[in-house]
């Protein structure tokens, strides 16, 4: 491929395999790297030059944020080192040409099959299926009464060179023409688009059948939800407090999701820790009508709630939880219209066996609902079979989903695209960590020696047994005191992870620490996680797998591993995010520790390299270490017995003021 003249001022390669490479120091890297994320998949990115894919979903999330074919192909080929490949040319017009041509919107409490395209309008009338369904009826819809508008989200201050690209010989003229196109929301021309706008009317009882052949004529419809003249819904009438600002990575998901007075459905990836609650409650504000959110576990209900009461002006009256242990009352009666927030877990509403008589109410109230914002915290994490059951329960009108990883082992995360929309978002984590937005972590694989004896069991014994030896390593045990001993010198708040709960347990009790798991009771781990934040005393506690997720813990800082579930690397980012949300005192110096300990020489470490890769394709690099300063001083326990099973000296001492004992 023959590079352009002023090829060095231009900030990306786009390989015949759709695979584009974008420099991260060309002044006009941060503009590119906003189109990137709305055009193609993050694949990795490092300090310098960031690796992204384009696939046939990222196109379909493109156009349906507003990005024409004609559009894509201009600014790539401008931002380009090199001509595009014809293949890459074709592929793009080939998921983008069809995709997003047609709408299905809800307004004034009927529904149009909507599109710019004359042609394609056309087309779908003229099919025998469709013409069944439209709504012959003599009443227009008033185009005027319907107003696209610009929302403005409460957002931080913008540094000044945030704005605009800086300036210089280095920015080629045909880059600077196209910033306004791709970087604003331009009013003007949205209100003059909606002026154009061809429709038809179809029956609410045959939307089922209209998707369905749309999508054998290759024209499936984008769903949207005109949720300013939406007039059959009462509004929540609720607001952000005052005191409530957005960051920029937060205005900028949310200006994708309902921008232009429409909700769009699609999953938004944000990191733990960057606020993607906030997001969820400003996108409930902003559509403001009746909201169905469902979390994983009881305990992210409770945080939930507490969060919407943090950030908004809802009142308790408009909250209600539907959990084992909480079952709030469901608006009955004279009230039964009224909206509200309803926060449940997925097993909840996906429950299919004998209810009590209150669940059962409640599973009532959220069937006969009309929900405006359908919104799933952690969408990575649930099977797709169960999200088809609770789509198949719940009727709204705009789904969106929140998650820090949007990856899985298996097949299924590609079932998002069609179970709730495209991914509309994804933030750079490392942009975030130097923003000071999210911690800055250390993250360290500690190898922990096998003892002799236990290291002969495991030679001889079957998986499962092998995997118990490894974790109940006493090195790793040793190790893991020590650590926990040096961070609580410094007045840290750690948690530790096993998934092993034999392990989860040994490890506690031998070491006189608070833990939980998952039969623990919801009181009691409610008052485990109040003592860990706010009781001096409690600067420790043991979790199993259930606070993978959605534990906020903002004063945790230090993390330790001692087990964990095979090669999972979501879960490695999911546990990175119980530490990452942003300290008060942000230095340039770490300021949060990772440790993963791995029992050397057994097959934990093979899982360690797997469980690292999405982060390391984040940006993060893992320190490996061997040996920890300081330990032979310790006063630790099982040294008496496997005495002389110490940790080989491989590395130098660091100096005495080092921040982490690592060496």
């Amino acid at each position: 491929m023959p590079l352009k003249a002023d090829h060095a001022s231009r900030p990306l390669w786009v390989a015949p395999d759709g695979h584009i490479f974008l420099e991260s120091f060309s002044p006009v890297y941060k503009h590119a790297r906003d189109f990137l994320i709305a055009i193609s998949e993050p694949v990795c990115r490092p300090e310098h030059i960031h690796e992204y894919q384009l696939t046939a979903y990222s196109l379909y999330a493109a156009v349906s944020v507003g990005l024409q074919t004609n559009d894509i192909i201009e600014y790539l080929e401008r931002l380009s080192k090199s001509s595009l490949p014809k293949g890459i040319i074709e592929f793009i017009k080939m998921c983008t040409l069809s995709y997003g041509k047609v709408k299905l919107v809800l307004k004034h409490n009927r529904y149009f099959v909507e599109s710019r395209h004359s042609d394609v309008i056309q087309k779908l009338l003229k099919d025998k299926v469709i013409q069944s369904c439209i709504l012959e009826e003599e009443k227009p819809v008033e185009e005027t009464q319907t107003q696209i508008e610009k929302i403005n989200f409460p957002q931080e201050q913008k540094k000044e060179e945030d704005k605009k690209p800086e300036s210089g010989d280095d920015v080629p003229e045909d880059i600077g023409e196209l910033y306004g196109k791709m970087d604003g929301d331009d009013e003007e021309d949205a209100e003059i688009r909606s002026l154009q706008l061809l429709t038809f009317e179809i029956k609410q009882e045959s939307i089922e059948t209209v998707q369905k052949r749309c999508i054998e004529l290759e024209y499936p419809l984008l769903a949207e939800y005109d949720f300013r003249n939406d007039t059959m819904n009462p509004n929540l009438g609720i607001d952000l407090k005052p005191s409530t600002t957005l960051r920029p990575e937060q205005e900028k998901s949310l200006r994708k999701i309902c921008g232009n007075s429409r909700a769009r459905s699609g999953v938004i990836v944000l990191p733990c820790g960057a606020g993607k609650t906030l997001v969820g409650v400003t996108a409930v504000t902003t559509v403001n009508k009746r909201c169905l959110c469902l979390a994983n576990s009881n305990v992210s209900v409770e945080q939930w709630r507490a969060q919407f009461k943090l950030w908004s002006t809802i009142s308790d009256k408009q909250i209600v939880r539907f959990t084992r242990e909480a079952k709030d009352t469901v608006p009955h009666g004279p009230d039964a219209s009224k909206p509200v927030v309803c926060i449940s877990t997925y097993s909840m509403v996906a429950y299919a066996g004998k209810r009590t008589f209150a669940a059962e109410e409640a599973m009532k109230f959220i069937e006969s609902q009309e929900w405006g914002l359908l919104l799933l915290d952690e969408v990575h994490t649930i099977p797709a079979k169960m999200f088809r059951r609770v789509l198949t329960i719940v009727q709204a009108h705009c789904k969106l989903g929140l998650t820090a990883t949007l990856v899985r082992e298996d097949d299924k995360i590609t079932d998002l695209n069609f179970l709730i929309g495209p991914k509309i978002y994804e933030a750079n984590w490392m942009e975030l960590q130097k923003a000071g937005h999210i911690a800055k972590v250390q993250c360290a694989e500690v190898w922990c020696p096998m003892t002799s004896e236990f290291y002969a069991y495991y030679l001889r014994a079957q998986i499962a047994r092998r995997l118990l030896l490894a974790v109940m390593n006493p090195n790793k045990f040793r190790i893991c005191q020590f650590l926990i001993k040096f961070h609580e010198r410094r007045n840290d708040k750690i948690i530790v992870f096993s998934d092993n709960v034999f392990a989860l347990k040994k490890y506690a009790i031998e070491m006189n620490k608070p833990f939980l798991y998952g039969e623990t009771s919801q009181n009691e781990r409610m008052k485990i996680l109040q003592n860990f934040q706010y009781n001096p005393r409690v600067n420790t506690i043991f979790v199993s797998k259930v606070a993978d997720t959605s534990f906020d813990l903002p004063e945790a800082n230090v993390l330790i591993q001692v087990s964990a579930h095979g090669g999972s690397r979501r879960q490695e980012a999911q546990r990175l995010g119980r530490i990452l949300r942003a300290k008060k005192h942000s230095t340039d110096q770490f300021n949060a520790f990772f440790y993963s300990l791995v029992s050397q020489d057994t097959v934990e470490m093979g899982y360690s390299r797997k469980r690292q890769r999405f982060l390391v394709n984040q940006g993060y690099a893992y320190k490996v270490v061997n040996r920890l300063p300081g330990m032979e001083k310790e006063d630790l326990k099982l040294g008496t017995k496997f005495h002389g099973s110490t940790l080989p000296i491989t590395s130098h001492l660091s100096r005495a003021s080092t921040h982490s004992p690592l060496g």
